[in-house]
């Protein structure tokens, strides 16, 4: 019987070479808002759909941005409440690695970290994987970085990336538009061009997040910044 048991068990988590629970957190990431990310050569862009479920809805509580320090920040496409746990985590590592080394955490250190955290998940009892991804933005001694976090636990650098139910043509878009000289004011602009090009309704300042890893010209260090309305909203002007 114990033998059978685990034949069993082992028969309906691990079905033709893949993982059912994986399967669903990663349907659960392509049912989810749209979430793209690119790095320019002096900085990264973040940008994301933020639709209300309901016109009820306070659009102004959502928030599809979260700052993870000074330097990183991330974006999320998938189920709110997991990413939620994962950015919280993810601020006690930068934390942890600042009063230990006196420096910001490397982007590629918060990517392992945080995927180490999701592949636990896959396979620990009483626990699902995350129904979500992330897109994490930063700078460190390497330049600029653009990181992706999968369910799975697998992360990636990119130099443009795109998750949520449209990524399919998202990609599609930055694959044409991406150049490896690309500034961030282009990039910004090319991400919003990329949301718009798949966005349902009338994209404005209300219904998208953007977020740059830049310079601050006053300290002359890079800081991991959401932009506000009024910014998004100079910005969607550049692009009509």
């Amino acid at each position: 019987p114990r033998t059978l048991n685990a034949k069993q068990w082992y028969q309906r988590r691990v079905h033709g070479g893949t993982l059912p629970q994986i399967d669903y957190a990663l349907q659960a990431v392509n049912n989810g808002d749209t979430s793209l990310g690119i790095r320019a050569t002096d900085g990264v862009v973040l940008a994301t759909e933020k639709k209300s479920p309901s016109i009820l809805v306070d659009a102004d509580d959502i928030q599809k941005i979260s700052v993870l320090s000074e330097t990183l920040g991330c974006a999320y496409s998938g189920m709110g409440a997991d990413a939620r746990l994962l950015v919280r985590r993810g601020r006690k590592e930068a934390e942890k690695y600042r009063l230990q080394y006196a420096e910001s955490m490397p982007v590629y250190q918060m990517s392992k970290e945080l995927g180490s955290i999701a592949q636990d998940f896959t396979h620990s009892g009483g626990v699902r994987p995350f129904g979500m991804s992330l897109l994490i933005a930063g700078f460190d001694h390497k330049g600029p970085q653009l990181y992706q976090v999968s369910p799975s636990g697998a992360f990636w650098g990119y130099k443009a990336a795109a998750i949520g139910k449209n990524r399919n043509n998202a990609k599609n878009f930055l694959e044409k538009r991406y150049t490896d000289d690309m500034e961030l004011e282009d990039a910004i602009c090319t991400a919003l061009m990329t949301l718009k090009e798949g966005f349902q309704g009338d994209m404005n300042e209300n219904n998208i997040e953007v977020a740059v890893v830049r310079k601050n010209k006053a300290t002359s260090k890079y800081q991991f910044q959401v932009l506000s309305k009024t910014e998004v909203k100079d910005y969607l002007q550049e692009i009509q």
